[in-house]
């Protein structure tokens, strides 16, 4: 008899083991969140009423915890615009970020191309806007440190960390360090890359005698040389190559290691946009640092910038988005723009706005109005139950192609044939990852192996 005890007690524990293990991860949270691309808003869209755009904005609200990529800035023109930008001076009405916080975000990512148009202090006012606001931003700072941190949204579901990246900036955009001895450099959370071109021995000796030619001074013997800034390698098949700065990566996967045993879920957001080959097809390094931002913890990867869908890849059960399109596109109805916009297109100083717009995109014949793919995305609702991923569900939306300059840039939801078009050209980028997705009333689910 105690010989049967002894071997019904352990097994007796090990079923209550059991059967507390299956009831814990029965009963672990389930939060979903509602995840977009970039926001550029200039004007206020809680205005609004049609169903499709009503419909959108409950979506949005009725996650959990609700996440964009902010690239506007707000201030009254107190700050000065630099000399260089990241494309057209973004700046809105400081009182429109409650326009984001009307639609249901809770979370923005603010390191961007952007991010340095006004300078520091640019950034600096728009950090307190949006502070105000309520909402959690991460990606700025007052040195690199501060703009490298996660913050933390706290919600009744779980508390959810947010690390927000850039490696398409200006330089001048880039946060720094102090030595102690004089303050650190203002800016964005940067993850700097590198370029090789790799061409045939051919072409490689071509490269050099022209190099030659030209300053005189043949280059060192062997089989990489740097011209005009960029780096030429033999190889046996022309390519390209990208790698991730070792240094940033690293620095940037310990604050996920940290972020994700401070957190229930770790959300690692870049703006990039560069491509490979293809600006539908994420550039590589954007793959391997979305990968080890897995490795150090994150629960989800997002990407946004180039204003064009991009594909999904599932990673150790993780999602890599790598870009999720625009939400909001408001770029055309800014109500300044400095010299540094006008003087490229040869527009004097009785030039305006409109007159940018319609010299900038030949009266919409070229450019982001004439490009269907920038006015398609989609958003993306993950849901989780813990740490696992259990549902990702693709809601295509349309911002208006065609439409006036006044109507377009504003999200709806997309139907019927369009919302399949969208829905398809996700599946279709995704499928190099490995990524199935199917398609139920209208709306894309991504399979979860």
């Amino acid at each position: 008899m105690k010989h049967a005890a002894r071997l019904f007690v352990p097994a007796l524990v090990g079923a209550v083991l059991v059967l507390g293990s299956l009831h814990a991860q029965s009963t672990a949270p389930s939060i979903s969140l509602a995840l977009t691309g970039d926001s550029i808003i200039t004007r206020p869209i809680s205005v609004f009423r049609e169903p499709a755009f009503t419909r959108l904005v409950d979506l949005v609200r009725g996650a959990d915890a609700a996440f964009t990529n902010l690239e506007m800035l707000f201030h009254d023109y107190e700050p000065y615009a630099m000399s260089e930008s990241g494309g057209t001076y973004m700046r809105a009405e400081p009182a429109l970020v409650k326009e984001l916080v009307w639609a249901g975000f809770d979370m923005v990512s603010r390191a961007n191309n952007h991010t340095g148009d006004y300078g520091a202090l640019g950034m600096t006012l728009t950090t307190r806007y949006v502070a105000e606001a309520g909402l959690v931003q991460a990606g700025v700072g007052q040195s690199l440190a501060e703009a490298r941190e996660a913050k933390f949204l706290e919600t009744p579901k779980g508390r959810v960390a947010l690390i927000s990246v850039a490696s398409t900036f200006p330089d001048h955009s880039r946060a720094g360090r102090t030595r102690g001895d004089m303050p650190a450099r203002p800016g964005l959370n940067p993850l700097r890359f590198t370029t090789t071109y790799v061409v045939t021995r051919e072409r490689f000796e071509q490269l050099r005698r022209t190099l030659e030619d030209i300053n005189g001074r043949p280059p060192a013997a062997g089989d990489s040389l740097n011209f005009f800034g960029r780096r030429f390698v033999v190889g046996p098949e022309p390519g390209l190559r990208t790698e991730p700065n070792r240094t940033d990566l690293d620095e940037i996967a310990a604050v996920v290691r940290n972020a994700s045993r401070q957190a229930d879920l770790t959300l690692v957001t870049i703006h990039a946009h560069e491509g490979h080959l293809d600006r539908l097809v994420p550039a590589q390094y954007l793959g391997t640092f979305a990968r080890a931002m897995v490795d150090a913890g994150a629960d989800l990867f997002v990407g946004h910038g180039p204003h064009v869908l991009r594909g999904i890849e599932i990673y150790k059960g993780k999602p890599l988005m790598y870009s999720l399109g625009d939400f909001i596109f408001q770029n055309e109805t800014l109500l300044r723009l400095p010299s540094e916009n006008y003087e490229p297109y040869a527009l004097g100083s009785d030039a305006h706005v409109a007159d940018f717009n319609d010299r900038r995109y030949d009266h919409d014949r070229s450019g982001f109005p004439a490009d269907r793919l920038i006015w398609e995305a989609v958003v993306a609702v993950p849901r989780f139950e813990g740490r696992t991923l259990q549902e990702l569900a693709l809601h295509p939306i349309t911002l208006g192609f065609g439409q006036g300059r006044t109507v377009r840039g504003r999200p709806m939801l997309a139907e019927g044939e369009l919302a399949g078009k969208i829905v398809s050209d996700v599946e279709r980028l995704s499928k190099p990852f490995g990524t199935t997705i199917t398609t139920r009333d209208g709306v894309g689910y991504v399979h979860i192996p």
